[in-house]
């Protein structure tokens, strides 16, 4: 049963929990500007309102009684002072899991359910403090991104690393090492030259399938696709700095990698492409239904050229990934200039 004292702690720190998340959702959106993170914390707070849905509003407010509560006028003089935005955040993340700690404990005199479903969250909001404050930066940078270049030595014109450079001097702000057949040292080898590139010109780095490689290079993230290994496994290996991008090719895949929570989703092929032939090509719905459902970066790849990049901006294309446009051109830059213009 619960009583008017219960009701009373439940509704002060469901409020808590409230105010927590939307402070934690407008660092991650006005100051990191980082729409994954925006996506995260939503969901949140979504789950929340359904975990506690079947909680009589009217006894909530009933047992309300800020007047006759004893603790508004206790303070410490460290809550009276911040350092900075990020101080804020880190203090509501804080304040976040207390509050659902709390309502877990009182409600198992009254509703299991709800007790289990707030241990749930209170687990999920620890993985949300960790993700806001240690990968949001990195997060924030990715969803800047216009033109992400996958590099391949064999399909290069020009030296790999000169055109990864020329890539960059053009307008690229993200390079994928992307080397399917590599022995393990030349690619780390190559990843660590790269990544060096990439971090001097103050450019997202990220590697392809191999997460060991994109730690031990300090890569910005890894990108897996349907094949390769799982978001989990790959975030263990990463920690909780580091991106993880995932391929998918239909709506289907899509929407099972919303669940993963990965930082940014790529669809495709857009047009049929050389680099990864497929049978299906899902083209520029794709992309259109991706934007449409998730505010996370989209990142539309395969066949992409100057002469149909109109067709996916009209799509609602934020940024372009191109392979072979650029990188096997004679003038890595000048396409590269012309994919953004």
């Amino acid at each position: 049963m619960l009583t008017r004292e219960i009701a009373r702690i439940l509704d002060a720190n469901l409020n808590r929990t409230r105010e927590a998340l939307r402070v934690m959702e407008d660092y991650v959106r006005f100051v990191l500007d980082d729409p994954a993170g925006c996506a995260v914390l939503k969901q949140l707070r979504h789950d929340l309102r359904e975990c506690v849905r079947h909680v009589s509003l009217e006894d909530l407010l009933g047992a309300r009684d800020t007047p006759g509560d004893v603790g508004t006028g206790i303070s410490t003089e460290s809550e009276r002072h911040r350092t900075d935005a990020r101080d804020a955040c880190v203090a509501s993340a804080k304040r976040l899991s207390e509050a659902l700690r709390t309502i877990e404990e009182y409600a198992k005199t009254f509703d299991v359910g709800l007790s289990a479903a707030m241990e749930s969250l209170r687990y999920r909001a620890y993985e949300v403090e960790q993700r806001v404050i240690m990968r949001g930066p990195r997060s924030a940078r990715f969803a800047r991104v216009r033109l992400y270049v996958l590099v391949t030595a064999s399909m290069c014109r020009r030296d790999w690393l000169e055109t990864a450079a020329e890539a960059i001097a053009g307008g690229a702000d993200c390079i994928q090492l992307r080397e399917k057949g590599m022995d393990d040292g030349e690619l780390l080898v190559r990843a660590r030259r790269l990544s060096a590139l990439c971090r001097e010109r103050a450019v997202v780095f990220i590697v392809n399938d191999r997460p060991d490689i994109a730690v031990l290079s300090d890569a910005d993230g890894v990108h897996l696709g349907q094949t390769d290994m799982p978001v989990a496994d790959a975030r263990r290996i990463l920690g909780p700095d580091r991106l993880i991008g995932l391929s998918t090719h239909t709506p289907e895949q899509f929407r099972a990698a919303l669940r993963l929570t990965p930082d940014y989703i790529a669809v495709g092929p857009m047009f049929a492409s050389a680099t990864k032939p497929q049978e299906h090509v899902p083209g520029p719905s794709l992309l259109a239904l991706a934007e449409s459902e998730t505010s996370i970066p989209v990142v539309p790849v395969g066949g992409i050229t100057v002469d149909n990049m109109g067709i996916l901006r009209q799509a609602g294309a934020r940024r372009l990934c191109v392979c072979s446009t650029v990188i096997s051109s004679d003038d890595p830059r000048t396409v590269a200039r012309a994919l953004l213009g």
